[in-house]
C-alpha cells in the first residue's frame, strides 16, 4: 500500500525545488524526507527525481505523475473540507500585500476575515510588487495583493481594484494652476513607486520621449516616503491620490494639470497558486475581492 504521506512529501520536493526545503514545510527532517521519497520510488518501480550537488529535479515519470499526487492530495483536503463547516478554517496564511491595498481597504478586510474566521492567522508582509511576485513564487507567502495579474505557471490572478495615477505637488511648488509641459514638471525630482515597478518605467519612458534624456526620479516602495518627500517640497510625485483625501482637502498637497499621454492606471489582483493547500488563499481572496469593490462604491458615492 502506498503511503499518502509519501506521496505529500513528493508533491512538495517537486514544487519547492528542494529536499531541505520539502522538510521545512512539511515540519520533518531531510533524511526523513529523503527516505519517503526513496519508499515511495520502491513501491511505484520508478525514479522520481534525479539528485545532484544543486538539489534534486523531476524525471519524466516523475513530472508524469506529479500531477496524479496533486490530485491525490486534494481529494483528501476536499474530504476534509466536507466533512467540517466552513467557518472553523484555521491555520496560518501569509499575504503579501502592496502599500497601496494597505492604504486603502486592508484593515476592513482583516476586521472582515477575524470575525469569519476566528481561529485563522494572518501574515502580512507589505513590499513592491516585483519583491511580493518573487516571494509568491518561492512560496514564502501563500496569498499576493499587488500589481497584476502574474503571468506565470499554476498562477490564479482574481481582479481586485484599479486606481488612476495622477501628479501631485506641495501646494506652493511653483508651476501652474493651469497646464504645465513635461519639461516644467521635470524642473522638480519626480518622485513615485521603486524603480522596477510599471509606473515607474511608464513615467521614465514618458520623460524620455519628451527630451528628457536622464530625468531625476526617486522610486520608493514605500508609499508614506513617497508622500512624505512631497510634504518636504522634494519633488513632484506620480501616485495614486485614492489615499490622500486629508492632504489634499486641508491643501498641503495638489494635483499638478501635466500634458502629456495618459497616465495607466494600477490594476491590483490577488494572485496565489493553485495547489492542494490553496484553499485558504482562495476563500481571502474572495473576500477581497468584495471588500475592494464595497470601497469603490463608497468612493463613487463619497
Amino acid at each position: 500500500m502506498i503511503d499518502l504521506r509519501n506521496i505529500e512529501t513528493f508533491f512538495w520536493a517537486a514544487a519547492l525545488g528542494s529536499l531541505r526545503a520539502a522538510s521545512e514545510k512539511l515540519g520533518t527532517t531531510q533524511p526523513a524526507v529523503s527516505q519517503r521519497i526513496a519508499s515511495l520510488e520502491a513501491a511505484l518501480g520508478v525514479r522520481l527525481f534525479e539528485r545532484d550537488a544543486r538539489g534534486v529535479k523531476l524525471t519524466a515519470k516523475g513530472q508524469e505523475l506529479l500531477a496524479h499526487a496533486e490530485r491525490l492530495i486534494e481529494a483528501r483536503q476536499d474530504m476534509i473540507r466536507a466533512a467540517r463547516d466552513q467557518t472553523t478554517m484555521s491555520g496560518r496564511l501569509r499575504i503579501g500585500v502592496a502599500e497601496t491595498i494597505v492604504q486603502t481597504w486592508l484593515p476592513r478586510l482583516i476586521e472582515q476575515v477575524h470575525s469569519a474566521y476566528p481561529a485563522m492567522v494572518l501574515e502580512i508582509e507589505v513590499d513592491s510588487t516585483h519583491v511580493l511576485q518573487t516571494h509568491l513564487m518561492g512560496r514564502q507567502i501563500d496569498l499576493a495583493f499587488l500589481m497584476g495579474p502574474v503571468l506565470e505557471a499554476r498562477v490564479e490572478n482574481l481582479p481586485l481594484c484599479s486606481y488612476p495615477l495622477a501628479w501631485v505637488v506641495k501646494r506652493d511648488i511653483p508651476l501652474g494652476p493651469g497646464p504645465v509641459t513635461l519639461a516644467d514638471a521635470a524642473t522638480l525630482p519626480i518622485i513615485t513607486y521603486s524603480s522596477n515597478s510599471s509606473p515607474y518605467r511608464v513615467v521614465r519612458d514618458m520623460l524620455m520621449r519628451a527630451g528628457i534624456s536622464t530625468p531625476r526620479m526617486y522610486g520608493s516602495a514605500s508609499l508614506s516616503m513617497v508622500v512624505r518627500m512631497v510634504l518636504d517640497g522634494i519633488g513632484a510625485a506620480v501616485i495614486t491620490p485614492v489615499f490622500l483625501g486629508r492632504e489634499l482637502a486641508r491643501g498641503e498637497l495638489r494635483l499638478l494639470d501635466v500634458v502629456s499621454d495618459p497616465l495607466p492606471d494600477l490594476s491590483f489582483t490577488a494572485s496565489w497558486i493553485d495547489g492542494p493547500e490553496s484553499y485558504p488563499a482562495r476563500v481571502i481572496a474572495r473576500m477581497a475581492q468584495q471588500v475592494a469593490e464595497e470601497e469603490r462604491t463608497a468612493l463613487l458615492q463619497g
